[in-house]
């Protein structure tokens, strides 16, 4: 036997919103603790629906009655609040959680006036566009002239494309590249003698620092390529 599949997220929202809208447990509160306990604005709220009221344990408990397992009704509520499908408020000392009609179909508007826009915005943008396309058209109708200017384009093209192409072939000899390839060349002079310099003052510094050691350092020397030859670049 197959497992059973899984609830999606969009299936468990549709459960959890569910409970919400489930008219057979909803709970009904009283004038005196609405006006003992409640913000002026879920007290209009409660003033025009009878709704019911949950807190995160009660959720957690009618949430796998819907087939949504209580580890994931947390997430599954605050997903439902982002998107103002269910709203919370803090009542006395605890956070409860609520919906109305209102909320859904609420949203809903906003989403149909978001696309209504959008369709217009893009209908506006199809025309504009029909627009430049035929004004584009306008004077590039096929005639005898057109089609020989094309093909003198297309000649002309294939010329350049192969000149390009020799061109290339000579790359090494071209004065811009050779003026970069000298430039390199001065830079990379410099830098050596810079650094030859810096060896002269090193070798200097140890002899005088450590003038028992002359046999050990010209060892040194010997091993990384520092001859007695060694000497600037001219």
């Amino acid at each position: 036997m197959s497992k059973k599949r899984g609830l999606s997220l969009e299936e468990k929202r549709e459960q959890m919103l569910q409970i919400f809208y489930d008219s057979q447990d909803f709970y009904l509160i009283t004038w005196k603790h609405l006006l003992a306990d409640v913000p002026i604005a879920l007290f209009l709220h409660f003033f025009c629906y009878f709704i019911m009221l949950c807190n995160l344990k009660e959720l957690e408990k009618l949430g796998p009655k819907k087939g949504v397992i209580s580890q994931s009704v947390k997430d599954v509520v605050q997903s439902l609040v982002d998107d103002d499908l269910v709203l919370k408020d803090k009542i006395g000392t605890s956070v409860y959680f609520w919906s109305l009609p209102s909320c859904a179909g609420n949203q809903l508007r906003t989403t149909y006036s978001k696309l209504e826009s959008d369709l217009s915005n893009s209908k506006k943008r199809y025309m504009e566009l029909v627009e430049q396309r035929e004004n584009l058209k306008r004077g590039r109708e096929d005639t005898d002239e057109r089609e020989v200017a094309l093909e003198e384009l297309k000649a002309v093209e294939e010329h350049h494309k192969k000149l390009k192409e020799e061109l290339a072939a000579y790359v090494d000899s071209d004065p811009a590249a050779l003026e970069a390839m000298n430039d390199a060349i001065g830079v990379a002079h410099a830098a050596a003698n810079r650094w030859t310099d810096n060896i002269f003052t090193l070798q200097q510094w140890c002899s005088t620092t450590f003038p028992q050691a002359k046999e050990q350092l010209e060892h040194m020397y010997r091993e990384v390529g520092i001859t007695e030859d060694f000497e600037y670049l001219q």
